[in-house]
Formats: C-alpha cells, sequence, structure tokens
C-alpha cells in the first residue's frame, strides 16, 4: 500500500519533500495559526524558564507539515533533534538507547507513534513523567530492574491516526494539537514562499490554479509546484501562469478537484457498472484492479472528504456532486438508504 501511495502525484504521503522548502521558524511556517500561537507562548515561556518543553503531540491527515513543525519546535528551542518512529523501536531496549543519548532539553520526534509496541510504550510512561526509564539485566531468577535517569527531553509524537492512540499515552502529552487541512488562502501564499525559494516565477493566477488541485493539502501542493515548474520551463517561458498550470497539470491527469485516474475510475465505476451504488468494497477492487485495502486507506479519504462519496452499511454509494463533477448521469434511486 505505501508504494502504491507514494507513486501517485497527489498523495499526502511520501518520501520526495525537499529539504531546502522546509521553514525553520514558525515565523515562516505557512498556517496553522492557532497551533503556531500556542507554540510561540509554550517555547518562550520553556526558554525564559531554561525548562524542556512540555511534550506535544501532533495529529492529522497526512502531508499537513506534522514532522517540518517538529523541527521548528527544536530550532526554535535551540535544541538537538533526533528522529525515530513507532515502527523502528522494536522493543524498550532501542528506546532506552535512544533517550539515554538525549541531552538536557533536546527533542525526541517520535513519528507514526500509534504503531508503538505495548511494551515500548509501557517503557515510555515513565520516561515522559518522571525522566526515569527502567532497564533489566539477566534473565529468569537472577534478572534484575534497575531505575534509569534521564534528562529531562521533549517528546513530540506525531500521527494520522489519533484514535489508535491509548489514553494513557495521550494523557501524558502536555501540549495537544490536530492539523487541520489548508485553506485556499494558506496554500497560495505558501506556494509562493516554495515559489522564491526554488526561484520559479509564479503569478497569483498560477499559485491559485495550483492550490485549486492539491487536496489542500502542502505536501500535494509542493509536488504539483516542482512539476508545473519543470513543464514551464520546458514548454513556457518558465514563467507559471494560470494557463501554464492549467495546462500542465491537465497533462498530469490531475483535474481540477486534485482527483486523479485512479479516483475517476473509482467513481465511475460506481455510478455507470453498478449504478451508483450500494456496492461492497471488494465489488470495486476486483473491477479495477486495485487492493481493497489501498482503496480504503489511500484513495477513500480524499473522496469522502469533498462529498464525492459515501460508506453505507451495505457498500459505498457515488453521490450526485460526483456524477456531476464526472458529466455523468445522477445516481438512480436504488443508490440511496433502503429501510429494508
Amino acid at each position: 500500500m505505501d508504494a502504491v501511495a507514494n507513486e501517485r502525484l497527489v498523495s499526502p504521503y511520501g518520501g520526495d519533500d525537499d529539504e531546502s522548502i522546509r521553514p525553520s521558524r514558525l515565523s515562516e511556517y505557512v498556517g496553522q495559526e492557532a497551533i503556531k500561537e500556542q507554540l510561540e507562548i509554550a517555547i518562550a515561556a520553556a526558554r525564559v524558564r531554561g525548562e524542556a518543553l512540555e511534550h506535544v503531540l501532533l495529529h492529522g491527515p497526512p502531508g499537513l507539515g506534522k514532522t517540518t513543525l517538529a523541527r521548528i519546535v527544536a530550532h526554535e528551542l535551540g535544541a538537538s533533534i533526533k528522529t525515530t518512529s513507532g515502527p523502528a523501536l522494536e522493543h524498550p531496549g532501542v528506546l532506552v538507547s535512544v533517550l539515554s543519548g538525549l541531552n538536557v532539553r533536546d527533542v525526541i520526534f517520535i513519528d507514526e507513534i500509534h504503531r508503538l509496541n505495548r511494551l515500548v510504550e509501557e517503557s515510555l510512561y515513565p520516561a515522559m513523567e518522571d525522566f526515569m526509564i527502567d532497564t533489566v539485566t539477566g534473565r529468569g531468577p537472577v534478572a534484575q530492574v534497575f531505575r534509569f535517569p534521564l534528562k529531562r527531553f521533549t517528546l513530540i509524537g506525531a500521527t494520522t491516526r489519533a484514535s489508535l492512540l491509548t489514553g494513557p499515552l495521550r494523557d501524558r502529552f502536555g501540549l495537544n494539537f490536530h492539523l487541520e487541512f489548508y485553506s485556499q488562502a494558506a496554500m497560495e501564499q505558501l506556494l509562493h514562499r516554495a515559489a522564491r525559494v526554488l526561484r520559479v516565477q509564479v503569478d497569483d493566477s498560477g499559485a491559485g490554479e495550483i492550490a485549486r488541485r492539491s487536496r489542500r493539502t502542502p505536501r500535494v501542493a509542493l509536488r504539483l509546484l516542482r512539476r508545473v515548474r519543470d513543464y514551464a520551463q520546458v514548454m513556457a517561458d518558465g514563467i507559471v501562469t494560470h494557463d501554464v498550470a492549467r495546462q500542465a497539470l491537465d497533462a498530469l491527469g490531475v483535474d481540477r478537484l486534485g482527483l486523479d485516474d485512479v479516483d475517476r475510475r473509482i467513481l465511475e465505476t460506481i455510478l455507470v457498472r453498478f449504478k451508483g451504488g450500494p456496492v461492497g468494497l471488494q465489488n470495486i477492487a476486483a473491477s479495477i484492479g486495485e487492493d481493497a485495502e489501498t482503496i480504503e486507506d489511500v484513495y477513500e479519504p480524499y473522496l469522502m472528504q469533498i462529498g464525492f462519496l459515501q460508506r453505507m452499511p451495505r457498500g459505498r454509494v457515488a453521490t450526485e456532486d460526483a456524477a456531476r463533477h464526472l458529466d455523468l448521469p445522477p445516481p438512480s434511486t436504488a443508490a440511496q438508504p433502503r429501510l429494508w
């Protein structure tokens, strides 16, 4: 599934981020204004007291800037940051090794923190709360537990699935932030900033067209900007205007709402072959030749977000808005939920 997600031009996942575009200060970070304001106050207070910042939980859809925000926090604190992920912390011994290497006020960033091993998570509780961690030496009857002191650090956890976090872990974060999808204005501002870094000329209408097709997600917007830049340099005069952006993204198969070929195939299959639904996920997967889990986790969320797809007890249903967008006949009354 990860490989499929990363190959899509409009995927919010992926490891193709350009490090040069990442902002290093909160003042450069576009969007999430309420979160920025609260972080500015918390960071300033921690610096005045000379203390480590409270532990921070960042959650929300992928591609909105959680990793970037974690790096900015460390930079604003004047601290080093160590980055890892939930799956990488395979057992408590790895956690001990990572945490014992932190200095006072350092930051450790754990991506996909909802995927922590249960034993690792339980070992993390005293580390977060008391800055102590238990280590076990020996085995069987001669095993001994030693409590090892840690230097005061800040843990920043990131997750796209906050509902999978256990209550005890969630409660140990003093600062808890949900990142929202970006507005059109924020997306345009972000694109103009990235264009300056990439040294590409983008006018307001060009930025607006890219923003409209970016699924309100910065990672998608930056990926599209790089592709449009290439098109402008080869096929135009190097300036990204509305027409250049539209032509480039049309050629790449990204329509005016950010849908790609597979998005459209899913909707067309439901609307044409299954008369609008309801239809089971396995039937959709078999019809378009995609894995059911990939459809559910990668393609459906955005289609549901824009109101083109609904999940009903009896299966998936495509909406009238979806039919209108694809210039197809509206779904039949069979697509409506039944009472029997």
